[in-house]
């Protein structure tokens, strides 16, 4: 839910550290109940982004001294220049993949080992598992994919990565250490000896809308909130989306149309009101979508 009143505070875009990639678009071999944007194997809102497209924003990126890369859908797996266009991102800074990890490829991973070895900077690869079992993940992201992403994870350790397993909180309030826990002893009992973990929030938009609740009136970042308050914890003043529609201010508002900045890089640099529910969840839990953030928990 938005709202459109010109009481809401305006984040600045101080630095473009990070640039996003809707790279599958909504297209997903999956179809989760809580996905933020309705991803599925029939979601063509937005498409997959072309190669040449990917990489002229990747060469505007240069000049604008972008930090980080990171890469999302959908699945982008599901993208057949996938690995081509990580080659072309490791030479110039690090990158995430934002995976389900059930469509990875042995060929494709032996190949972003050697190139992730050439280069000097990491390459992440986090891996969406939203429950410590069958029991408790399959129902919200489907038959089945439990072992499937867990098969996923082994496959990442035997090429050399260690994945971020990312966790969406759909339990009920206050289990947060308890599911960690056994989260950390899972993934350890799998054969992963030092587990990276990070726990986001979920966004009450999308599939989530409807399995749980949308966001109330309340829950909006107001002026007063903003007072005083670290406005990096926002990823909107460090961050961009590109999709095959343009760019947008961040990774989690691609349906609302007010998010769309332009068509370039350097049209999408201005402010952005804060209106959205969602926002209220960024702003409480500190740019969940980063890699390590005040949200996110790391055990190594």
């Amino acid at each position: 839910m938005t709202t459109t009143s010109s009481d809401a505070p305006r984040a600045e875009l101080t630095a473009l550290d990070d640039l996003w990639f809707q790279v599958a678009g909504t297209l997903c071999n999956l179809t989760c109940t809580h996905c933020f944007i309705s991803c599925s194997p029939s979601n063509h809102a937005f498409e997959l982004m072309e190669l040449a497209d990917v990489k002229r924003l990747l060469e505007e990126s240069k000049a604008l001294a972008v930090k980080e890369y990171y890469f999302t859908g959908g699945e982008p797996f599901l993208h057949p220049h996938m690995v081509e266009i990580l080659e072309a991102t490791l030479p110039i800074g690090p990158a995430t993949v934002l995976t389900n990890a059930t469509v990875m490829r042995p060929s494709q991973l032996k190949r972003l080992a050697a190139a992730e070895s050439r280069s000097i900077y990491s390459l992440e690869l986090r891996v969406s598992i939203d429950g410590y079992s069958p029991e408790m993940n399959d129902p919200i992201r489907g038959l089945g994919t439990f072992r499937r992403a867990m098969e996923g994870v082994k496959l990442l350790l035997d090429h050399g990565f260690l994945p971020i397993v990312t966790v969406a909180q759909t339990w009920k309030d206050g289990g947060d250490d308890e599911v960690f826990r056994r989260f950390v002893a899972m993934l350890q009992a799998e054969g992963y000896s030092r587990p990276r973990v990070k726990m986001i929030p979920t966004l009450r938009i999308g599939a989530e809308e409807k399995r749980s609740r949308g966001y109330s009136e309340s829950e909006r970042v107001t002026a007063e909130m903003m007072d005083g308050f670290d406005a990096s914890q926002l990823i909107c003043t460090h961050s961009r989306m590109a999709t095959d529609r343009g760019i947008y201010v961040c990774p989690i508002l691609i349906d609302s149309p007010e998010a769309r900045l332009g068509s370039t890089l350097s049209e999408s640099a201005g402010p952005y009101p804060l209106q959205h529910g969602a926002c209220f969840t960024c702003y409480v839990g500190g740019a969940i979508c980063s890699n390590f953030s005040s949200g996110g928990r790391d055990v190594s």
